[in-house]
């Protein structure tokens, strides 16, 4: 059974930091690209990291570079979405996904979906 189990969130004031995490089990990790999306209220799903298994490679969505960092460790069947100068906007559920392909943030290619955790920033 394919799992994808996200933890980390909370709750932080503006500036703060916060580590998600996403635990992944039941299919081959390492050849699957892991993502990160983000739900706000009232707002479509959007991309907001992702990682390839094997050389590394990652995507940003342009509105959290420089302040939020992505890495795995395969050994272990983890993602991680290090959060660092969190902002308001940055408040949503965030679900990590995978999926067999290129990186990208098309959700329609990603197979697996984990249950969100759920961030909120405050002023």
């Amino acid at each position: 059974e394919v799992q994808l189990q996200a933890s980390g969130g909370g709750s932080v004031q503006a500036g703060g930091s916060l580590r998600l995490s996403c635990v992944a089990s039941g299919f081959n990790f390492e050849q699957y690209i892991i993502g990160w999306f983000r739900q706000a209220p009232g707002k479509e799903r959007e991309g907001v990291s992702c990682m390839d298994g094997y050389d590394g490679r990652t995507v940003y969505a342009d509105s959290v570079k420089g302040r939020f960092t992505i890495s795995r460790d395969n050994a272990n069947t983890a993602v991680y979405l290090q959060m660092n100068s969190l902002k308001t906007e940055d408040t949503a559920d965030y679900y990590c996904a995978a999926h067999r392909g290129d990186v990208s943030f098309r959700m329609g290619d990603y197979a697996y979906w984990g249950q969100g955790t759920q961030v909120t920033v405050s002023s």
